[in-house]
């Protein structure tokens, strides 16, 4: 179920940003457009061998799937999901090597209920614990926590 951390570059390529995780992840997954059903099965396979329950579970694929678009629209047309347990969190991160996000605070408004896009970030504040966005010149990491615990089901 877990590996060691594996390297931080693609096969062929040069790679996201690396930002520090814990030695041992449950998914470490590169992805691009044609990628996306099965890194959202991933996710929910391993949430659930996490100790995510069904709700818990939904919450976190729709936070993967959510920033994988993202990183797939804006940050260059693939990224790199990783997955792991701390604590009682169930922690997402999606790194890609896009411009970056030029205001680390989207998505803490809900956005314009007309609004064509833009919702996706939003989303994942409302289902996470917390949503960390880091911005380097290598690209851009956003880091989602969701909660395990029973009673949080909001």
């Amino acid at each position: 179920m877990t590996s060691p951390d594996p390297p931080t570059t693609p096969p062929g390529g040069a790679g996201p940003p690396h930002v520090a995780a814990p030695g041992r992840v449950a998914v470490d997954h590169w992805f691009d457009a044609d990628g996306l059903y099965t890194l959202r099965a991933e996710v929910a396979a391993h949430a659930s061998a996490l100790g995510a329950t069904g709700p818990q579970v939904e919450k976190l694929v729709i936070v993967a799937g959510e920033l994988a678009t993202n990183a797939i629209r804006h940050g260059g047309g693939r990224g790199r999901l990783r997955l792991w347990r701390d604590g009682n969190m169930l922690v997402c991160q999606v790194s890609d090597h896009g411009p970056g996000i030029s205001d680390p605070s989207v998505g803490t408004a809900p956005p314009d209920r007309t609004a064509f896009a833009g919702r996706g970030l939003w989303v994942c504040r409302q289902l996470c614990e917390s949503l960390l966005i880091e911005v380097t010149a290598s690209g851009t990491t956003v880091t989602g926590s969701v909660s395990l615990h029973h009673d949080d089901m909001r």
